[in-house]
């Protein structure tokens, strides 16, 4: 079970596909005080999460994420960071394995610089990222790397994997797009269909051919094909969204995913595990009863579940419809997502 935080709307980058739509312009005004984000931490902590994942925006930008790490840690909670990795000194480093942070994730987009650049709107972007690993790894903190894969990047996939082998990172995530936020300008970038498939497949044979652990996100359908190509997974579920899975804006909403934009509660109005226990929404993504269409009927709903994300966002505004890309729905379903 896991939360992901985001501290802060403001960011140093400002990357194409932001499910936040953060930027170095970002207001921060109403973003929680330190203290009402200890109160986040405890509701965390009550409603039995173990790991907590500081993200943003660039979580590095929030001059007291030290010290909301280190009491995450002492509650006995699991910190960790999504970052862009462009601010990570070996003094900051230090003071995040000094604070508790176990883990930080770091973006890749590519093994070639330029086009990692360009996406993330940063002329050495890349050059700091992999200086950011370097430093975290001499710390003692353990990084992984996540990838934003769409189109123009897929072929890039077994570079990057290669990348991560050489700096010797512990994992790769990639993520596949989701039209959220900013991302909602580059959707036809997105995978779609038997594309998606095909990539996601490719994704997965990598496993067997590194040391790396290899983690699709935002593309549930891994677990299910992951049993058929006979490959040992330590998850439980694709789409963890409102089952182990929430976040939380920096303003205290909390929604059902980063990538979902639909709010369920405030930690200001309630504490955040009243939200989760009781929350409706959270209650009808629990009953799978409720699937829609052919994550309804799928024997699968219950390890993968469909990316709740996309669904929303192809049905207008159902999260609870049937995912667009499963190769189990009709074909002419998939053309009218695709369409639509």
């Amino acid at each position: 079970m896991l939360v992901s935080w985001n501290v802060t709307k403001r960011c140093n980058l400002y990357c194409e596909h932001c499910y936040r739509d953060s930027g170095p312009d970002a207001q921060v005004a109403g973003q929680l005080s330190t203290e009402e984000g200890r109160r986040l931490i405890d509701g965390v902590k009550a409603a039995g999460f173990r790991l907590l994942i500081f993200s943003g925006g660039e979580p590095l930008v929030r001059e007291d994420v030290c010290e909301l790490i280190a009491y995450a840690a002492s509650i006995g909670l699991h910190p960790a960071m999504g970052s862009n990795g462009t601010l990570l000194t070996a003094e900051k480093a230090r003071e995040l394995k000094e604070a508790g942070l176990g883990g930080i994730a770091i973006s890749i987009d590519s093994a070639d610089p330029a086009p990692h650049n360009r996406f993330r709107n940063a002329a050495d972007g890349w050059e700091r990222a992999v200086e950011g690993i370097r430093h975290a790894q001499r710390a003692g903190i353990k990084v992984q790397i996540n990838m934003t894969l769409k189109e123009d990047n897929v072929g890039d996939f077994e570079q990057v994997a290669q990348l991560a082998e050489e700096l010797g990172v512990s994992s790769l995530h990639p993520f596949f797009l989701v039209p959220t936020g900013r991302a909602i300008n580059i959707e036809e970038d997105a995978l779609k269909a038997e594309r998606y498939y095909t990539v996601l497949r490719n994704v997965l044979r990598k496993q067997r051919t590194t040391s790396l652990e290899i983690k699709p996100t935002c593309a549930p359908q891994f677990m299910p094909l992951a049993k058929e190509m006979n490959l040992e997974m330590r998850y439980t579920r694709g789409c963890l969204a409102g089952i182990a899975y929430c976040s939380v804006l920096p303003d205290g909403d909390v929604h059902i995913c980063p990538y979902l934009p639909v709010k369920v509660g405030n930690v200001r109005e309630l504490p955040f595990d009243e939200i989760w226990r009781d929350n409706p929404v959270f209650r009808d993504l629990r009953n799978f009863k409720k699937y829609e269409g052919a994550c309804g009927s799928c024997p699968d709903v219950k390890s993968c579940g469909g990316c709740r994300a996309r669904s929303y966002y192809y049905s207008g505004g159902n999260f609870l419809a049937e995912e667009p890309w499963c190769h189990k729905r009709p074909p002419g379903a998939v053309r009218k997502a695709m369409e639509g």
